[in-house]
């Protein structure tokens, strides 16, 4: 079975490539979906395939970068990306990935890069999570109360409204982003664009991973417009971080251009499944993704407390992320072909 695997040039490691093809294809799929690079699975995911953690990171970056040009072009043709918001936290990006960059090689030298990144990766996953189905929690509240009151709940309506607080803090400069629908300070977005670009650097998650509940929760984005200025962001900060990266000497470029061929596909038809799935339906995608991303990882860091179980523990976190990226991508194709369906019979229907 050594036909299965491919030695990278640069790390040196031997790779099952057909789990790089997965993760583009799959990843692509996602990525264009939720707005993100989908690095907070594909770092992971490359790292469990047996890249040493910076190599991880920098790969995916790179791998990020085309993709999410692809799945933002796709959804600057449905109006989905504010490109004023974009444009105003590229500063904030950039200085914040360098920082977190930087972070990458004090550890890399130090020895401590792997445990930082995974512990850090646990406890973002674990807050993501709580604030995607906390904020669920509240609209079925909501929804409830309103049903006994004999009204029915606006559609916009979120279960936490924390950006509505945060639009109250009036320090100048003030901005009007009308694609997003939003008036607030200019440091609202360039504070939330640092924190992610920070997290881009640290993390090789170009950002995505709280860029867009961020931009929903705390800047205050409907959620396909979220989705869509978010990949704006990530494909800005993959730019430069897969230059970073480079110039540091841990970007697999081989890997990087493999899954990235799957992925120019996958971008497509998640981007456009974005049509068909809106508000909640992506916020509730999005939270399984991010539990099922973390029990892989817990499942690779307790491997050296039960040394018994490492090959099933090794085996089944691998099987999880890959398996969590395949049934998630198929869910989404499955979504956009059904909806493309009903809205072709609805166009018929109306002609006739």
């Amino acid at each position: 079975m050594d036909w299965l695997y491919m030695t990278m040039p640069i790390s040196g490691v031997s790779i099952f490539w057909p789990g790089l093809i997965i993760l583009g294809v799959g990843v692509g799929i996602i990525g264009g979906f939720f707005g993100m690079g989908g690095a907070w699975m594909v770092t992971p995911g490359l790292n469990i395939l047996g890249f040493p953690m910076a190599f991880a990171i920098g790969t995916d970056i790179a791998h990020m970068a085309g993709k999410s040009l692809i799945s933002t072009l796709r959804h600057g043709k449905f109006g989905n990306v504010d490109y004023k918001l974009g444009i105003i936290m590229l500063v904030g990006t950039v200085v914040g990935f360098e920082v977190g960059a930087q972070m990458v090689m004090w550890l890399e030298r130090i020895g401590n890069i792997n445990i930082v990144v995974r512990w850090i990766y646990i406890g973002l996953l674990s807050f993501i999570a709580w604030m995607v189905f906390y904020d669920l929690h509240k609209r079925v509240q909501k929804e409830k109360l309103a049903k006994s009151q004999g009204q029915k709940l606006d559609a916009m309506a979120t279960g936490v409204n924390w950006a509505e607080a945060l639009h109250k803090i009036h320090i100048p400069p003030m901005v009007n982003l009308k694609t997003s629908g939003i008036y607030c300070s200019l440091w609202l977005p360039v504070f939330v664009s640092f924190l992610t670009g920070w997290l881009a650097g640290i993390l090789g998650i170009g950002g995505g991973l709280i860029r867009m509940p961020a931009l929903i929760y705390l800047v205050g984005c409907p959620t396909h417009v979220a989705v869509g200025t978010d990949l704006f962001e990530v494909m800005i900060s993959g730019l430069y971080g897969a230059g970073t990266y480079t110039y540091k000497g841990r970007t697999e470029l081989v890997a990087a251009m493999v899954m990235l061929v799957g992925a120019a596909v996958g971008a497509q038809v998640g981007a456009v499944a974005t049509k068909y799935i809106q508000g909640y339906g992506i916020r509730i995608a999005f939270g399984i993704c991010v539990i099922g991303c973390a029990v892989s990882i817990v499942m690779k860091m307790i491997q050296p407390l039960v040394p018994s179980l490492t090959a099933f523990l090794d085996a089944g976190s691998t099987v999880l992320v890959l398996g969590l990226v395949s049934c998630m991508s198929l869910y989404i194709a499955v979504k956009m072909v059904q909806g493309v369906k009903n809205e072709l019979a609805e166009k018929k229907a109306g002609a006739q």
